[in-house]
């Protein structure tokens, strides 16, 4: 081999990366100790970036095309190097090929709960799981806080290092958000659009990538919080506790005063005609019928009579749930008065309950 040979086989000639995977993020173009020579090819395909980095420090960005490596070409790595009056002797630089297509179906999820404040709920513990597109956007930002000096940067490796970042942004975008956990499950793909102008800025001014969809596939919370959750949803689709009752009555006086909407039926029923009687008069103690009682003076006035009713028992008068009562009276649809930690409720509330 004569000295042409060997001193042409010291210098690269052509640059180029022919990327035959899907999940390599970035690839450092293995130099073999060789110098760039002056007027060297530098070919960047279609979803590609080429990075130079020169002792440590970024160089010029190339795009996709056929690119003359001369003096023009490399205005930032000709300062670098020092070069007064242009590039005319082979130098050496690393040169990094980024991939700037769309990656997407990257899956994340939280290891730990996550603890979230929630206006109907007060402090839940929410754990969640779904997937994310994302693109490189910039490759000098990416390689500094990302990928580093790896020379075969994939993307496995990406989602080791990534994820506990995704979930800490998740996090802080959700708080943000203030978004009900109630809504959290039940409005997956319209969460995971309203997070995106919250997370893009943090990733993109922190890693240099941009988060092209962003989609919470679930999104769990502790068994009380579920228990709330369809009690709530009960309660909704049940709507107004009065109007509720009055249909269990109409049932189970249609049914012959069967089961609980019977019994309900028959209590109800119970009611009014005591209601009526003691309008009559029926309950008149006296056994002298017919006579007529002079009015009562004061001091012969009768004691009152004490008709107050326990939830439980209201509860089982209208054949309905403990729970249901109590949370009839905190809408203020049952008025009751709290002694201690229990409600009681006069009879005469009862009576305007049903009456409404």
């Amino acid at each position: 081999m004569g000295l042409m040979d060997y001193l042409k086989g010291q210098f690269l000639e052509i640059i180029q990366w022919t990327d035959d995977s899907r999940d390599t993020l970035s690839w450092r173009f293995p130099d073999e100790d060789k110098e760039i020579k002056r007027g060297a090819q530098l070919i960047v395909r279609e979803s590609q970036v080429a990075q130079f980095v020169y002792l440590g420090q970024f160089g010029d960005t190339f795009g996709p095309g056929k690119h003359d490596l001369v003096t023009d070409n490399i205005p930032i790595l000709s300062t670098l190097k020092g070069w007064k009056y242009g590039f005319e002797s082979p130098f050496k630089a690393d040169v990094y090929y980024v991939t700037t297509r769309l990656f997407t179906g990257n899956k994340w999820g939280t290891s730990n709960p996550i603890m979230m404040r929630d206006q109907d709920f007060g402090i839940v513990r929410v754990r969640a799981f779904g997937t994310f597109d994302f693109k490189i956007t910039d490759p000098k930002l990416f390689l500094k806080e990302v990928a580093g000096s790896d020379h075969h940067f994939r993307l496995d490796e990406f989602a080791d290092t990534m994820r506990s970042r995704i979930i800490s942004i998740f996090s802080d975008a959700l708080a943000t958000a203030k978004v009900p956990v109630l809504d959290l499950a039940t409005r997956y793909s319209e969460l995971g659009d309203a997070l995106l102008p919250i997370i893009n800025p943090i990733t993109q001014g922190k890693y240099g990538i941009e988060i092209a969809s962003f989609i919470l596939e679930n999104a769990s919370v502790p068994p009380e919080v579920e228990a709330a959750i369809d009690k709530r949803s009960s309660m909704s689709a049940i709507g107004n506790l009065n109007d509720y009752v009055k249909f269990q009555m109409a049932e189970g006086m249609a049914q012959g005063g069967g089961g609980p909407a019977g019994a309900a039926a028959e209590i109800a029923m119970g009611f009014g005609m005591a209601q009526q009687m003691m309008a009559q008069g029926a309950f008149n103690m006296n056994p002298a019928a017919g006579a007529a009682v002079p009015p009562p003076g004061p001091a012969a006035a009768a004691a009152p009579v004490l008709d107050i009713l326990t939830p439980a028992q209201v509860a089982q008068t209208l054949g309905v749930t403990e729970a249901d009562v109590i949370a009839t009276i905190d809408a203020g649809d049952l008025k009751g008065k709290k002694i201690g930690t229990q409600y009681r409720i006069t009879k005469a509330a009862l009576d305007e309950f049903l009456a409404q």
